[in-house]
């Protein structure tokens, strides 16, 4: 091997090092784009309408959200976490109904199997081990602690302050100027590939406005939907349900899976038909998010087939950890514009059967 291909392949190894060890910090850099994507499209909006410039439609874009996350936390964040804590509170005595339910069911299938006493032994079996179970205290403090563990904040608070108020800064700059940052990015590419570049970026732009519309639109639907559902059946907390199933709706294939999980605590310690229910239309109201509302909000061109969404969640949490796993995603829709235009189309469709002949 020459020297000049021994100092490529050690450039190469050396860059892909680095990139790796900076990878929390491209995913930050990565948030920050998607922030400022919002924002351009919010502010070009209202461009539109009113004939001002763009540091003084950023302005009002501003002010704008600031005022609905002031109604937001007027209005909604107040009874939300009085009903989610006694959400946390119910979830231990549903965890013991639930139990108890299935050791009847297991005595009734064992009678009908085996007969009456043979069902009364495994009867007191199954009763026995369920005794070894923590008592409703020990599993109130149990589930009560994991819960609050689980939604506390991972890691020093300290530094996700800092990151957050750095992907923000770093979004609102990329906002007021967002075409002299794309120019530096394109300047990156060699001359001959800039054009085509520049291209790519605007879809992959165009992509992540789209992709975020719609997963608004879908997560107020199943908001909406989940409320509409709960209070029809009578289930108590709707406001802290169904809030929870818009926003982990942000999380596909597990966060709707989350997500019906408390509402089936809280219906289960009214009757056992009501938690049955609840499932029931849960799996409806995703199906018609999967199938009917976020279909006709993204279009085809959008669509993500579930096993590669699965995948993409997987493995951007295993290299980037949480943060991964909310931005997988946005970084799925770009990775599928990037692997079409680029990938595919620059690179296998015009590969030639010549450059494989000795």
């Amino acid at each position: 091997m020459r020297l000049s291909q021994l100092t490529t392949t050690a450039a190469l190894l050396a860059a892909v090092v680095l990139l790796w060890n900076l990878r929390d910090l491209l995913l930050l850099l990565f948030a920050a784009v998607v922030i400022s994507v919002a924002l351009c499209r919010l502010v070009e909006s209202i461009r539109r309408f009113i004939p001002i410039g763009r540091i003084q439609a950023l302005m009002v874009c501003l002010a704008g959200l600031a005022a609905i996350l002031a109604i937001f936390a007027a209005v909604v964040i107040p009874p939300f976490i009085g009903e989610f804590a006694l959400l946390l509170a119910k979830l231990p005595k549903a965890a013991s109904m639930l139990i108890d339910l299935l050791v009847g069911s297991f005595e009734s299938i064992s009678n009908a199997l085996y007969g009456s006493d043979a069902g009364i032994q495994l009867g007191e079996q199954g009763f026995g081990a369920v005794q070894l179970l923590p008592d409703n205290s020990t599993l109130a403090s149990g589930v009560g602690n994991g819960l609050l563990s689980l939604l506390g904040i991972a890691g020093n608070t300290g530094t996700a302050i800092l990151q957050f108020l750095f992907v923000l800064a770093l979004a609102l700059m990329v906002t007021v100027q967002p075409n002299a940052y794309q120019s530096v990015c394109i300047q990156l590419v060699p001359s001959f590939y800039r054009r085509k570049a520049r291209r790519v970026l605007l879809r992959c732009g165009d992509a992540l406005g789209s992709w975020m519309v719609g997963v608004l639109i879908s997560s107020v639907a199943v908001f909406s939907l989940c409320a509409i559902s709960l209070s029809l059946l009578g289930v108590k907390l709707v406001m802290a349900n169904a809030l929870l199933a818009g926003v982990l709706n942000v999380i596909p294939n597990l966060g709707p899976t989350l997500g019906t999980v408390f509402p089936v605590a809280v219906a289960l310690l009214d009757a056992p038909w009501k938690a049955a229910a609840v499932i029931g239309l849960y799996v409806l109201i995703q199906n018609l998010e999967s199938y009917v509302i976020t279909p006709s909000v993204m279009h085809h061109q959008l669509q993500l087939l579930p096993a590669l969404t699965l995948a993409a969640q997987v493995l951007f949490t295993l290299v980037f950890g949480p943060l991964g796993l909310l931005m997988a995603l946005p970084l799925a829709v770009v990775l599928q514009v990037v692997i079409r235009d680029v990938l595919i189309h620059d690179v296998l469709d015009r590969w030639s059967m010549k450059r494989l002949s000795p």
